[in-house]
């Protein structure tokens, strides 16, 4: 038994350390301590003037064609950060009250859900496990559409498993949401609206992807509105 306690207690370190490890596109944004991450990312990578003034860095194309993609372009599925899967790392990172075992695995926890405002109890299973998923804030399939098709395989990875291209999120919302971009989806939850679109502006300019006509105003719409994101 203490071993146990011992290993989950060594597992949730990681997870942290992990956590503390995110990637951003501003090289001013400094690593925070782990138990600060989300609202230092969240005031200096989200802030509205700052994601305004990237926005208008992102370079703006039509679509491409979508002939080629799978998901596969982008890695096989889940990488891993530090032994770790990076579904459990996000998981881990963006649930709270969660319980992990000496594998990684989230097995419970409680999702104040970004995307539609709701509070949702996480329980893995079989039936359990898709109310909660992990959503590509830059959809995959919008990014090979939108310069992905131009980087390397190795950063179209990297792309995909990004902790800042990854949110865990209301399964039903994901769903709904497919691979939109600003244009054609936002969350129902108007609130986070401001920070989901400087995060799809980091991502893409971290990544060099464009943006259609359409979808850049959908964008400066919805910054335009924005105040400081705390």
């Amino acid at each position: 038994m203490r071993v146990n306690k011992i290993r989950r207690r060594q597992v949730v370190v990681v997870l942290i350390m992990v956590v503390a490890g995110v990637g951003v596109w501003a090289s001013r944004i400094s690593q925070p301590e782990p138990q600060t991450i989300q609202t230092s990312t969240q005031r200096e990578l989200f802030g509205n003037s700052n994601a305004k003034s990237e926005l208008e860095k992102i370079e703006v194309k039509g679509r491409a064609p979508k002939t080629g993609y799978s998901r596969k372009q982008f890695g096989n599925g889940w990488g891993k950060i530090n032994g770790c899967s990076v579904r459990e790392v996000i998981l881990a990172r963006d649930l709270t009250d969660e319980k992990i075992d000496e594998k990684c695995r989230v097995l419970s926890g409680v999702l104040n859900d970004p995307y539609t405002g709701q509070t949702i109890q996480f329980q893995r299973g079989e039936k359990t496990s898709s109310k909660v998923q992990i959503d590509h804030v830059v959809a995959l399939s919008d990014a090979w559409q939108k310069g992905a098709q131009q980087i390397s395989p190795e950063e179209r990875e990297k792309l995909a498993n990004d902790p800042l291209n990854l949110l865990a999120v209301d399964g039903p919302a994901n769903q709904a949401k497919g691979d939109g971009d600003a244009a054609t989806w936002l969350p129902s939850n108007k609130s986070f609206r401001c920070q989901y679109i400087a995060r799809q502006v980091a991502v893409k300019r971290k990544y060099r992807l464009w943006v259609t006509e359409a979808e850049k105003s959908a964008m400066s719409g919805i910054l335009e509105k924005c105040t400081e994101v705390n």
